[in-house]
């Protein structure tokens, strides 16, 4: 008889995270794993068939684990039920070779390999020489992504022809001026003088890798998928609405949803709009006032500088009221994102040991001023109390959950809900009384809605309600969403512009904003009706956010079990 015990659920998460690891060098990077710095994964149908492969693996070692001793406790159960999930969603995209037409905005594997760098270590020497080698590997990745979309190209499943567009436009701001230095050159230049020669030499060659990617995407892929859909049509949409949101959605439900919220959204606009600019005609002519008359940040320093203020004040005033913050998870870091990168602001996590703290990143896209409504209630998302006191929290206390768990088993929706329920709950706490605050916030809100409604709309091609003061009757394009978006929105064109083209890039993500948020409110209020007087909504917090992470569809038990 073999004495070989059978691993518990977590065990098998791990394990995989290990794994993973050595496939995957950007995982690694993110997670702080230092033997990653130097290397990229493969990018090519190879490479993903190989990562695969793995899943595949786990979810067989799963099976089996899940009937062994121990498996039934809820935090092995919680577990095993996230990772079942995520590697399933993963791989039915995968089986759909979606991996073969990546390109977009924002999200594809160049992106990510370009991005890596703005995390990959740079303290020492050391750090730079592992930097260096990396530099090395970008022309072997970008070629193997390169193959990826040939392959795509072959079986004649093409990217959509907006976002492939946009793709080019931002390699060639990668690649920088004829004769001049490209962002790999400006990145590498920051190096060390005892390893210049070979940095520049590196980073010669990853810029040459960007432009050759270019060329081809310019002259030989945006040919060939010329005329081709921008939109995906339901079946697609489903398979990556899973991937994003963890639950398989009833879309007309949510498509309705979108407008109720909608609606509701408009309505409180319209009051706060009322205390700028008495008599505006639409909430976004005062918003409108507010970008020429309201509040502002003058200078990028600047600006980063008082983003940082104020998540040091969000964090004085709810640490010990409405949270209870581990040190670690108290520092947060703003910073500038690298350009040429999409206009949306994001948050990287921090690294296993807190060696790099949270960060959150703001795209200035070339401005110098920063108007204040625009900005509290996205940093109260993007930092805190948002994605940093979710996202750290769980690598704080990763000891009680898996690493699986605690870092790269994310649903994107319930992040992402976190985030907006943040906002919304930096409104209820009283921090948002400044009208240009709450409309700025309202306004936030309302993209979020607007998201829900445009994204399924205009890819399942939706007919707009009757009672929309919007072209009801008609069937939304994405011609129609972008002018939908522009009018209910307060960001300028560029933004709204990129926002668009993100959508058709990554399909049911931007849902899971509202989506989730409405999951995170209907737990809390379901475990505020079991409690009743005695919910504690500083505790509710922060065993809502030791949980890891969960898929919409167990959301709601969870949270509401606490």
């Amino acid at each position: 008889m073999s004495d070989t015990k059978t691993p518990l659920p977590r065990e098998v998460a791990d394990a995989y995270v290990d794994e993973l690891i050595a496939l995957d060098p950007l995982t690694g990077t993110y997670l702080g794993v230092k033997e990653s710095s130097s290397r990229l994964p493969d990018l090519s149908p190879a490479g993903q068939e190989a990562l695969a492969r793995l899943q595949r693996a786990t979810l067989a070692r799963l099976d089996e684990a899940e009937r062994g001793p121990g498996a039934d406790s809820d935090i092995e159960r919680r577990c095993a039920r996230l990772l079942r999930e995520r590697l399933t969603a993963e791989l039915a995209v995968h089986d759909a070779d979606e991996g073969l037409r990546a390109v977009g905005n924002m999200a594809t594997p160049a992106h990510s390999v370009r991005e890596i760098f703005t995390v990959t270590p740079s303290e020492t020497d050391e750090d730079w020489a592992a930097i260096a080698e990396r530099l090395r590997a970008v022309p072997a990745a970008y070629a193997g992504y390169r193959e990826s979309l040939a392959l795509g190209l072959e079986r004649k499943l093409y990217a959509a022809p907006r976002p492939a567009a946009t793709f080019v436009e931002q390699l060639t701001e990668w690649a920088g001026p004829e004769g001049g230095r490209g962002w790999f050159e400006d990145f590498a230049a920051a190096g060390p003088e005892a390893l210049r020669a070979e940095l520049d030499e590196a980073a010669r060659a990853a810029t040459a890798a960007v432009a050759e990617l270019r060329d081809w995407m310019r002259d030989v892929y945006t040919p060939a998928i010329e005329g081709a859909p921008n939109t995906v049509g339901r079946e697609r949409y489903a398979r990556w609405a899973r991937y994003f949101n963890g639950i398989d959605l009833d879309l007309d439900e949510a498509y309705a949803y979108g407008w109720s919220e909608y609606h509701r959204l408009l309505g409180e606009m319209k009051k706060e709009a009322e205390r700028i600019l008495p008599g505006a005609s639409t909430p976004w002519v005062a918003l409108a006032h507010l970008d020429e008359h309201g509040r502002h940040i003058e200078g990028v320093d600047e600006v980063r500088d008082w983003l940082q203020g104020l998540m040091d004040e969000a964090i004085e005033k709810l640490d010990g009221t409405h949270f209870e913050l581990a040190e670690p998870v108290r520092k947060v870091e703003s910073c500038i994102a690298p350009p040429g990168g999409a206009a949306a602001p994001y948050y990287t996590s921090p690294s296993e040991d807190f060696s790099r703290p949270g960060r959150t990143w703001l795209p200035t896209m070339g401005q110098t001023r920063f108007p204040v409504y625009d900005l509290v209630s996205t940093w109260y998302h993007e930092g805190v109390p948002g994605h940093h006191l979710q996202l750290a929290q769980w690598v704080y206390v990763a000891g009680n959950l898996s690493r699986y768990q605690a870092t790269i088993g994310l649903v994107s929706a319930n992040a992402e809900g976190w985030a907006l329920y943040a906002e919304r709950l930096m409104d209820e706490l009283g921090f948002l009384t400044d009208p240009e605050h709450r409309l700025g916030y309202l306004d936030a809100q309302m993209m979020r809605a607007a998201r829900v409604i445009v994204d399924i709309g205009m890819h399942l091609e939706l007919e707009i309600p009757a009672d929309s003061p919007f072209h009801p009757g008609e069937r939304w394009t994405p011609d129609l969403a972008q002018e939908f978006f522009g009018a209910h929105s307060s960001r300028p064109a560029d933004f709204v512009e990129s926002e668009l083209t993100r959508y058709l890039t990554i399909p049911g993500q931007a849902i899971g904003y509202k989506l989730g948020e409405r999951a995170w409110l209907q737990g809390r209020e379901k475990a505020r009706q079991r409690h009743g007087d005695a919910f504690d909504l500083k505790a509710w917090h922060m065993a809502a956010l030791s949980q890891g992470s969960l898929g919409l569809d167990d959301l709601v038990d969870e949270l509401a079990a606490l």
